[in-house]
């Protein structure tokens, strides 16, 4: 059993009675599946996925903690579990410190240690500025990362007092800096002042339009496979999917949200996706609650599949492209198993992209994802 016993100090344990309302868990239920911490921390080496809660809302400015968490849970458990291959523990909720900053190291310490242990870690948060704690993890590990944030609005408002508005500031710039790359998805333009998007080009981060992600949402699963942290803020669904979301009517709707999740649990890099800003408050008959457990579900959906990939070494197993594009001879692989894509660069690395790639390349243009790696390198 991994010594993981030293972050229990931090955690809340679960009380299945009251998550199933005293309902109890149907055998085939993922609440009669999942290793939960209870009376005590299950063997953690049991488990691939595993989920954490933290209810932390003063970075949006209200000072409760938020039943959140369990709300979600609730929605989780009673889903059927499909996946026998992909093992779920439930290690509670973090408790609430004395300051912010105390919630942040808490939240920080326990995703570490299950980094640290090779453990895929899902945060069912709290506000949206939690993911600081989530990305300091990977800090205090010396992990160097590539994140993607997925929300209607880009909090990098350094002049607005809310922690959840100005965070991104902080964590894309304050030194020293682990993020390798950030990639943010389906903002909305009337929410973000184009100078913002000015600033984050000059960075070479990339962002991408709602619009856009609707239309081509596959083109997001290479920006996630290429991911190691996740962070969605339940900002970027339109309030149909998401009721508790009164910021806007319009974004991504409930399927878009779960194929973003799937895409993401698929990638054998993420090793942890945040989802935050649930109000329990705001949301009518749970449905946006409902929306999140199925997120986790698709995640976990995701997750299976990707365990089916072949290594890049196994070359039986991919489809090879040689291609020439502005005088550069290059290879595509494609996968026999998923039917996914990669992409050579002059180093002889590799990095995930989409066919239009290949497209784009074998018509002897140069593709954008591509430009952009060799801009980074």
């Amino acid at each position: 059993m991994s010594d993981v016993s030293s972050i229990t100090d931090f955690l809340n344990p679960l009380n299945l009675h009251e998550l199933s309302h005293d309902e109890g868990y149907q055998v085939g239920q993922i609440g009669s599946n999942v290793l939960v911490y209870d009376n005590e921390m299950p063997d953690l080496e049991q488990a691939d996925v595993i989920l954490v809660g933290c209810g932390e809302e003063r970075g949006n400015g209200i000072e409760r903690s938020s039943a959140a968490p369990d709300t979600i849970r609730h929605q989780f458990y009673s889903l059927y579990y499909w996946h026998k291959d992909v093992r779920l523990a439930d290690i509670g909720n973090v408790k609430t410190g004395a300051s912010l900053s105390d919630t942040y190291a808490a939240l920080r310490t326990v995703v570490a240690e299950l980094l640290d242990i090779g453990k895929i870690v899902v945060i069912l948060g709290g506000s949206h500025d939690l993911t600081l704690a989530q990305y300091d993890a990977y800090k205090s590990l010396n992990r160097i990362i590539e994140a993607a944030g997925i929300d209607a609005l880009i909090d990098l408002h350094i002049e607005n007092p809310l922690r959840s508005r100005n965070f991104l500031m902080e964590m894309l710039t304050g030194e020293p800096n682990y993020i390798r790359h950030y990639n943010h998805i389906a903002f909305q333009s009337y929410f973000v002042n184009p100078l913002m998007l000015e600033t984050m080009d000059k960075l070479r981060f990339d962002c991408y339009r709602v619009g856009m992600v609707k239309e081509r949402i596959e083109e997001m699963e290479p920006v996630l496979r290429n991911s190691n942290l996740l962070s969605f803020d339940l900002a970027a669904l339109q309030h149909s999917g998401g009721p508790s979301n009164y910021l806007t009517p319009n974004g991504l709707n409930g399927e878009e949200a779960c194929t973003l999740a799937r895409f993401a649990g698929m990638s054998p890099n993420l090793s942890s996706m945040g989802i935050y800003g649930y109000s329990v408050e705001n949301d009518v008959q749970q449905l946006t609650a409902k929306q999140v457990a199925q997120m986790v579900w698709y995640f976990i959906d995701g997750k299976s599949n990707g365990n089916r990939e072949a290594l890049l070494s196994e070359k039986d197993s991919f489809i090879e492209f040689h291609t020439v594009f502005g005088e550069v001879d290059t290879v595509f692989l494609q996968s026999k198993k998923t039917g996914r894509w990669w992409m050579q660069l002059p180093d002889k690395s590799y990095i995930a992209c989409s066919y239009q790639d290949y497209i784009q390349a074998s018509s002897n243009e140069i593709p954008e994802r591509w430009l952009r790696a060799q801009e980074r390198s």
